[in-house]
């Protein structure tokens, strides 16, 4: 929990709730804030299995798991690569296009190319949504409405890495389906009260405003878990997920990425899905946990 990202806050809240629930199913549960030092503290703590409560940087990315994986030590969430490829929203956007999974038209944009960036040259109109590649929890990403507010918005995303993503902006409702293990448990809406679900919809009571179930047609309904359950499958995911979605006014699904270690706090999306179905948070926890191991 905890860790070295930029989302650490959040993944701190994640863990202790996490740790909470371990110690009221009667596990013996032993938080540790990860930092340079993790595999010395695992080896001194004698840990057994690691339910790993990281978002961002170095703990949904492949790199704890990579560190993992070389001591042995069995983790929950998805292995190596199927972390890389889920945090990447570059290579996994190209991946769903290449298995015919909907996403919204999109540009890939480097440091190095930027001198040479137009932005009358998109092959799609304004507006636009500017993303750091290598990011969750909408860190750096803005809504651009015009040639004339990009500029910056392409600053604030270089600030978190060398490649940017820019997606047509898709007016719609925002949705995300929990899976856990290989089932899609159900879609959610989510009604943000900020211009879209950024940081502080997503962490900030009060906020947003969540619909279980989301409310689409029963044929569109089912079309959004199946696109999230192959987007899950596409990437190697294992465990359980996030998926987020947008869908149109025309009722079109696109696939915008998946969270392999979604949010784990009492009030976190996937908790609520889960809860919506009948599954409570300790009983998440533990079947979370009871998914943990090597390989992947």
């Amino acid at each position: 929990m905890g860790g070295m990202s930029a989302e650490r806050e959040v993944s701190l809240k994640s863990g202790r709730a996490i740790a909470a629930s371990l110690d009221r199913l009667g596990y013996t549960a032993v938080p540790i804030d990860v930092d340079s030092e993790v595999a010395q503290t695992l080896r001194a703590k004698r840990i057994e299995i690691a339910f790993n409560a990281l978002h961002g940087r170095y703990g949904e990315d492949g790199a704890i798991q990579g560190v993992l994986e070389v001591m042995r030590v069995p983790y929950t969430g998805s292995g190596i690569l199927a972390s890389a490829l889920g945090m990447d929203k570059i290579a996994s956007h190209d991946l769903f296009q290449s298995h015919g999974i909907p996403v919204p038209p999109f540009q890939v944009l480097t440091e190095e190319a930027l001198s040479g960036f137009r932005a009358d040259g998109l092959s799609f109109g304004f507006p636009v949504v500017v993303k750091p590649a290598m990011e969750g929890s909408s860190v750096g990403v803005t809504i651009v409405s015009g040639p004339g507010e990009i500029d910056s918005a392409l600053k604030e995303a270089f600030q978190y890495g060398p490649r940017i993503l820019i997606e047509k902006y898709i007016s719609g409702m925002e949705v995300q389906v929990g899976i856990l293990g290989s089932e899609a448990l159900g879609a959610i809406e989510i009604r943000p009260k900020t211009k879209f679900y950024d940081y502080t919809a997503k962490y900030v009571p009060g906020m947003s405003e969540h619909l279980f179930p989301a409310p689409l047609p029963p044929d569109v309904y089912q079309k959004v878990l199946d696109w999230g359950l192959k987007a899950h499958h596409v990437l190697g995911c294992t465990g359980y997920s996030r998926v987020d979605l947008l869908v149109d006014e025309r009722k079109r699904p696109y696939v915008l990425e998946v969270n392999t270690l979604p949010g784990m706090t009492e009030t976190s999306l996937l908790p609520e899905i889960a809860r919506g179905v009948g599954i409570d948070f300790d009983a998440l926890v533990e079947r979370i946990l009871e998914t943990a191991g090597l390989d992947k």
